[in-house]
């Protein structure tokens, strides 16, 4: 097995935490590679110097049986997919965020989740992502969502369809299209469902919208989506996850679900109703 470690800059790094992640996993005889920021962070709280050959710059080189492993929250977990999401390598969350709904909570000690990975006692389960084509061709995945935005303080108006049948004109600050997996996302904080990442389906969420009846709209994962987007001769903001792009007036997206799925790994005792339970703290009486 290789584990393929990553983090950012920007988490906040623990250095008992990266230290025990290091010295588990070597103990424990498996092979590792770390991402350049990672390496420079370890070297720089730990004093610890990562081979050059163990260090990998943009996308790591998969051997068929790796396993990748964030530190960080759930941000960092997603842009780890976009360097492994057109493989079958699964992926593992280590949490030292705040909400952490794709990552696992490091509760139980991070030397234990190592040895679940590595005895590989985790649960697999796929989880859809989307395949978004813009109007220059150029194609993007998302794991939780995507959105278009506003830019500024004029509204913009997306006019939206399904399987080329007209939903409505979206007015407003913009529009998510959201996954199960990003049903607990930016999804939530616009009054759409949460749903259990196992159904087959897409979210359609509006942004703040200026016409109060719009609400939320379910539909099933093989459906086409098209949103042209009227500006107002401004420009507006496509979000894919955490990585943003700027859209020009008229702007057509095409949006469905991707052929390939992300492989999430959990530890067998975590289920997504665990998660949901503990981190909107549902039942908990503070009184």
């Amino acid at each position: 097995m290789n584990i393929i470690l990553f983090s950012r800059k920007q988490v906040n790094h623990r250095s008992e935490q990266l230290r025990t992640m290091l010295s588990t996993i070597e103990r424990l005889g498996v092979d590792y590679s770390v991402n350049e920021e990672l390496a420079a962070t370890v070297e720089a709280l730990l004093g610890i110097h990562i081979a050059p050959e163990r260090i990998y710059t943009c996308r790591p080189t998969l051997s068929g049986d790796d396993v990748m492993v964030t530190y960080g929250g759930d941000g960092t977990l997603l842009e780890a997919v976009g360097l492994i999401a057109e493989s079958s390598t699964p992926v593992v969350g280590i949490n030292c965020g705040r909400l952490g709904y794709l990552t696992a909570d490091n509760g139980e000690g991070i030397e234990q989740l190592l040895e679940r990975i590595v005895r590989r006692e985790v649960a697999f389960t796929e989880r859809r992502m989307l395949r978004v084509t813009a109007s220059d061709g150029v194609e993007h995945l998302a794991l939780n969502e995507v959105a278009i935005h506003r830019h500024g303080a004029t509204m913009i108006s997306i006019d939206a369809s399904v399987n080329d049948n007209s939903v409505a004109t979206y007015h407003g600050d913009g529009l998510v299209v959201a996954t199960p997996t990003g049903s607990t996302a930016y999804s939530l904080s616009a009054g759409g469902p949460v749903v259990d990442p196992m159904c087959r389906c897409l979210i359609l969420s509006p942004l703040a919208p200026h016409n109060l009846t719009m609400r939320p709209v379910v539909m099933p994962d093989n459906s086409h989506i098209t949103l042209r987007l009227n500006a107002r001769g401004g420009e507006a903001f496509l979000s894919a996850d955490n990585r943003t792009y700027t859209l020009q007036d008229g702007a057509i997206i095409e949006i469905e679900t991707a052929p390939n799925a992300l492989i999430l790994a959990t530890p067998h005792n975590n289920t997504f109703y665990d998660t949901l339970r503990e981190k909107m703290m549902w039942g908990v009486d503070k009184r």
